[in-house]
């Protein structure tokens, strides 16, 4: 474990990405970077659950600690990925207060929770630290639930209270469109719904988190309270490289004519 959720309870500014191509190999690359932490995605990305396993090996031996994105609040989806050696779950399309529960609930062994015993996973090092990593594992396992609807607007006092849930996440586009001002995010009521979700969870002691378009957009959200902070992907790392090259030679095969 690299230390994520005490990082965040000590308030530390973190930045991390996402990876949405399901490679071991840009996995690797862009957790060398030194990002603070990445985003697995299984709910928009490329890869599946088969592949997060490769992608959690290729980041062991980084700085980034992995957090996957899972697809629902369903608790298998949240076992099989936490087995896997996960540090954190972001789940999405959380409603209100019974299905935030929920996902807090697959987060944690008996008597906290619902999760599953397994010694011989990944996790617990295949039984070596399994003792430790069951007593542990409440105190280190990052719990993330997205705000991107407007009825979670309404429960985010009560959500934010819920052990196991350690941060809230805004998803810009998702939020701004179910809002009806999609992409305005600028807008009064995107602001409103920002400084919310901020308030909720400082009133409960935990923390926010967002997806930035730019790094320019950084200091408008960190005045705004935000410290979980992403911008970028490896599939738009790939794509900008790729794109600005063919540029650069275009620009060189222009200029022999």
């Amino acid at each position: 474990m690299k230390n994520l959720k005490k990082r965040i309870r000590n308030g530390e500014t973190l930045f991390g990405c996402w990876l949405n191509l399901g490679s071991s190999l840009t996995a690797e690359i862009v957790g060398m970077a030194g990002f603070d932490w990445v985003l697995i995605d299984l709910e928009h990305g490329a890869g599946t659950e088969k592949d997060v396993l490769h992608q959690l090996q290729a980041l062991e031996h980084t700085p980034a600690a992995p957090v996957v994105r899972v697809e629902s609040y369903e608790r298998q989806r949240f076992h099989r990925i936490l087995d896997l050696g996960a540090e954190g779950i972001m789940c999405p399309r959380i409603n209100n207060l019974e299905e935030a529960q929920r996902a807090a609930n697959a987060m944690r062994y008996q008597p906290e929770g619902v999760r599953g015993v397994a010694h011989m996973v990944r996790a617990t090092k295949f039984g070596a630290n399994a003792k430790d990593y069951f007593a542990s594992s409440k105190d280190t396992l990052l719990g993330i639930v997205q705000v991107e609807n407007e009825e979670i607007l309404n429960s985010l006092d009560d959500i934010a209270a819920i052990d196991g849930i350690d941060l809230l996440f805004v998803g810009p586009s998702d939020l701004s469109m179910a809002l009806g001002i999609f992409g305005q995010f600028d807008h009064p009521r995107f602001i409103d719904a920002l400084k919310t979700t901020t308030a909720a969870a400082k009133k409960a002691g935990k923390a926010t988190g967002i997806l930035m378009r730019s790094p320019e957009e950084f200091n408008k959200y960190h005045d705004l309270g935000f410290r979980f902070i992403a911008c970028g992907a490896d599939a738009a790392f790939v794509t900008s490289g790729a794109r600005n090259m063919v540029d650069t030679l275009s620009d060189l095969r222009s200029s022999l004519k």
